[in-house]
């Protein structure tokens, strides 16, 4: 599994074909991202965020987005917004290479904590989560504003 970047550190994506070839498979976690999505990725790679994708052979079989944030309680963070994997390909080293290339990120750049939500029913990905080490550190609350 070869990890590849879409942007560089400051969000400008370096790699158009790639951006377009992660939709599909970004959309499987993502269905309501708009039929504008490279404008509408551009916008949150404009708020700080960061892409990289899995590849086997030429295909895109993972898609991770993250954020370098600072925190009060945790310091400097890489925060990952989405890791998704094809699920016509699940189990098959995907997920693990980009968490291990986020992680690579996350300490390059001084990070002290690695994190990303999970919706509650999403079961399967937590056994991924507690094999890559992750634990359950909080709840996390959310309400949608009008």
């Amino acid at each position: 599994m070869i990890v590849r970047p879409v942007t560089d550190a400051a969000g400008a994506v370096v790699d158009p074909a790639l951006l377009a070839a992660a939709e599909p498979v970004h959309r499987q976690l993502r269905p309501h991202l708009p039929a504008d999505y490279a404008g509408r990725l551009a916008e949150v790679f404009a708020s700080g965020a960061e892409m990289a994708v899995a590849l086997a052979g030429e295909r895109v079989v993972g898609v991770a987005v993250w954020r370098v944030i600072e925190k009060t309680h945790s310091g400097r963070e890489l925060y990952c917004d989405d890791l998704v994997t094809d699920e016509a390909t699940r189990s098959a080293g995907a997920g693990a290479a980009l968490v291990g290339h986020m992680q690579a990120v996350a300490k390059s750049r001084g990070c002290t904590t690695f994190a990303l939500d999970s919706g509650c029913h999403r079961t399967r990905a937590h056994k991924f989560y507690f094999r890559e080490g992750l634990a359950i550190t909080a709840f996390h609350f959310s309400k949608g504003i009008a």
